[in-house]
């Protein structure tokens, strides 16, 4: 039996706008060089049908594809910021991390004291 590639996944409008973009300011940044896109292409080790998708932005280019022509065009140390300041993950860590306040903490009569204790969470 052959395996078939099966199929890109679907894409929402909002993603294929951002690749669109990112595709846009490669196209741009080779130009800017004054690089062809068969010296992208074979820089890459990628064909340029390949290197022409990745500059349309199409979301079916694997992302190996992508990095490969940013280190072509010396532009990988962009790669390295992509998520690089999570702002909402340090935000739902450090809540996470933070004690709840006194009004949310369970109590409990301590066994044979008749005192309240507090049970930590």
């Amino acid at each position: 039996m052959i395996n078939m590639p099966s199929p890109p996944p679907v894409i929402f409008p909002q993603e294929q706008r951002l690749l669109t973009e990112l595709g846009e300011r490669l196209r741009l940044a080779r130009k800017r060089r004054k690089l062809s896109t068969a010296a992208v292409a074979q820089r890459a080790g990628i064909s340029r049908a390949t290197l022409y998708k990745v500059e349309a932005g199409h979301h079916g280019v694997t992302l190996g594809s992508y990095v490969r022509v940013l280190v072509a065009l010396g532009l990988e140390g962009d790669f390295n910021r992509l998520a690089a300041d999570d702002k909402v993950g340090r935000k739902l860590q450090d809540l996470a991390l933070e004690p709840p306040p006194a009004s949310k903490r369970r109590t409990v009569r301590r066994a044979g004291t008749g005192k309240p204790g507090e049970i930590p969470s």
